[in-house]
């Protein structure tokens, strides 16, 4: 198979290495093209770079993003390859499906860390609710960190190992020429197909597994490569005159019948159950797919414009009409602990649980669109949140390989849940974290999994990083805030100002809150962090209210929409003035104006020698409460 397709690659030009340079140079532009021969020939049309780095991570979807910006954060240098010219995977302008996860359990679960970060920052720039926009946020989040070096338009196409180490990966980029040989100590495979895991031979599994194999109730009576399809997705808009639509001859002929289990409540923003492909190979039958999806969604707005059956579809006319289908399932991973339809249904606490989910197991019908008289999905809701393993998130094949998404281990029925972008986000952090972890401890995954001070270390940096994580309290021994007294100028009768160290920084559902408030009047409300003996300080981090119980993700659909608050949070402290004492006098002070984050770090120019902090807050985002989750200090 490798022989095969290196000998392609070679036909069409992909196959020599011209020159190589140096890629911090190539990153920023700056290199002296060489002259290769007098005459460059076929051969010599691809040029070759190569670079070397701590983490590659191979897919930019939204796992991919969130586990490139956690492994820069924490230290370690960073190339992610996508295959496409935009980032966000399902949730870009080219495929335009909402980012879903654990709110859709209506409670206080919205997924924090990155993706909060990134989605309230799309609120407040994208009022407009734009969805190229939510992909320049992607950009500018990626760009701004300087660990990462981006490759766009970039496949994968090959891999190398040595033993249970991959060594480097290679890809390529047809609009540019270019072919890129990453030699990197961790790889994380985001392509949500576990391409590099197929590439270097990692153990994965594909298709439903029967029900008797992990005793599922919700598996199959007999095992087979079947899966859950793709879904083509369009948009339109309504004008003050009729907008007549002729489809065209290919596209699929619909009947009210074909409609019996797919509602058509609203056309401003196309269907999921659009879908198809389940009953063929996925992956090498994605070609066919996708213009079978395209015959179905024109035969589908054709039933809507000309049936009869809708007629306040007149002026209605389609603006836009994916062309990449959003994917379901394919390869799955295997890691050294295989997550099951017990795990999400009737979870347990787990001593690696590193981030969680919460989506429906939502199990759709592999025929799709090609058997209308079957309802299109079977989905049983959930209770609570459920804790994902860090065992489910590196191959077991491999020591240097790490996966988050919908490629991470687990059984077809666990997939139905785990499968959600906003949860393939929380996987991203939390293995982008895990890359870097182990570099600097020189240990494998596995050796972090096992129980004892690594796992235990790891889930507090997550939790200081406000990974969305079960079961973890701040214990962090060089968080100073933890040894402080604490008071305030007021507070309400259960956000007692000494709950900004108590360890938790959201609400968990046990019935207190876990924040200070205070009502915000003509005196502004503050509380103070005082140590018996003076300190020395150089970060203040603050942890604010976001109203983790509303949905907040772009979509184009009115009812998700719906409630949605698309610009700063009404609970998050806005303007708010960091006072540092000693020995009764300021010694420092700054006024942070206009912040809409949850997670908020103040680094201080200088070490500071103080017996106290004061906070005082000047303005919320519209709440009659100032409230604050945490409050962490450190040397």
């Amino acid at each position: 198979m490798k022989d095969n397709r290196r000998n392609f690659l070679k036909a069409i030009g992909l196959g020599t290495s011209a020159f190589f340079i140096n890629p911090v140079a190539a990153y920023q532009g700056n290199v002296e093209k060489k002259k290769l021969v007098d005459v460059i020939d076929n051969e010599d049309t691809y040029i070759t770079r190569k670079m070397e780095t701590d983490v590659v991570v191979a897919g930019g979807g939204m796992s991919g993003v969130c586990a490139a910006i956690a492994a820069a954060r924490n230290g370690a240098k960073v190339v992610l390859i996508q295959n496409r010219s935009r980032l966000g995977g399902n949730a870009s302008s080219e495929v335009r499906m909402h980012i879903s996860g654990a709110t859709v359990l209506r409670q206080v679960w919205r997924e924090t860390g990155i993706l909060e970060e990134l989605m309230l920052e799309e609120a407040v720039v994208n009022q407009q609710k734009s969805y190229e926009i939510l992909d320049y946020v992607l950009y500018d989040k990626v760009m701004s960190e300087p660990n990462i070096t981006l490759l766009f338009d970039a496949s994968v196409y090959d891999a190398t190992a040595r033993g249970r180490t991959i060594t480097h990966v290679k890809a390529y980029c047809s609009q540019t020429e270019e072919l890129y040989e990453v030699q990197g100590k961790y790889f994380v495979d985001c392509t949500g197909d576990g391409t590099l895991a197929a590439l270097v031979g990692a153990e994965f599994m594909i298709g439903r597994e029967a029900r008797s194999k992990w005793n599922e109730s919700l598996g199959h009576e007999k095992p087979d490569d079947i899966t859950m399809g793709n879904s083509l997705l369009f948009m339109a808009e309504e004008y003050d005159k009729p907008m007549p639509f002729k489809a065209p001859s290919w596209a699929r002929k619909y009947t009210l019948k074909d409609f019996q289990h797919r509602k058509i409540t609203s056309w401003e923003y196309g269907y999921w159950w659009l879908e198809l492909g389940g009953m063929e190979d996925i992956i090498k039958d994605g070609q066919k797919i996708r213009h079978d999806l395209m015959a179905v969604l024109f035969g589908v707005w054709d039933y809507i414009k000309n049936s009869g059956n809708h007629p306040e579809s007149e002026n209605w006319a389609l603006s836009w009409f994916g062309a990449i289908p959003g994917k379901r399932e394919s390869r799955r991973i295997t890691g050294d602990y295989i997550m099951t339809q017990k795990d999400i249904q009737s979870p347990e606490k787990l001593y690696d649980g590193v981030a969680y989910g919460g989506w429906a197991l939502d199990d759709h019908l592999p025929l799709g669109m090609d058997d209308t008289a079957a309802k299109p999905f079977r989905a049983v809701p959930l209770k609570g949140p459920y804790p994902i393993p860090m065992r489910s998130l590196y191959s077991k094949s491999f020591d240097n390989l790490l996966m988050a998404g919908r490629n991470m281990s687990g059984s077809h029925i666990a997939l139905s849940s785990t499968r959600v972008m906003a949860t393939c986000a929380a996987m991203g952090q939390a293995v982008g974290t895990a890359a870097n972890y182990c570099i600097n401890k020189n240990i494998t995954p596995a050796a972090l999994c096992a129980e004892g001070d690594n796992i235990k270390e790891f889930r507090q940096i997550l939790l200081r990083q406000d990974q969305p994580i079960l079961h973890v309290v701040n214990t962090d021994d060089k968080d100073l805030a933890r040894k402080a007294s604490v008071k305030a100028s007021s507070e309400t009768e259960k956000g007692k100002a000494i709950r900004v160290i108590d360890g938790i920084n959201r609400d968990i559902q046990d019935g207190q809150v876990h924040q200070w408030q205070a009502e915000m009047g003509d005196v502004s409300p503050w509380v103070e962090l005082r140590w018996k003996d003076a300190v020395s300080l150089n970060q203040i981090e603050f942890t604010f209210d976001t109203g983790l119980h509303r949905f907040l993700r772009i979509s184009g659909e009115a009812v998700v929409l719906k409630g949605q608050v698309r610009g700063p949070q009404p609970e998050t402290i806005s303007d708010f003035l960091i006072d540092v004492l000693h020995k009764g006098k300021s010694v420092y002070k700054n006024l942070i104006k206009g912040n809409y984050l949850r997670k908020f770090v103040h680094q201080l120019p200088e070490k500071i020698t103080a017996d106290a902090v004061r906070i005082t807050v000047q303005k919320t985002n519209g709440d009659k409460l100032a409230r604050i989750f945490e409050i962490r200090c450190y040397a």
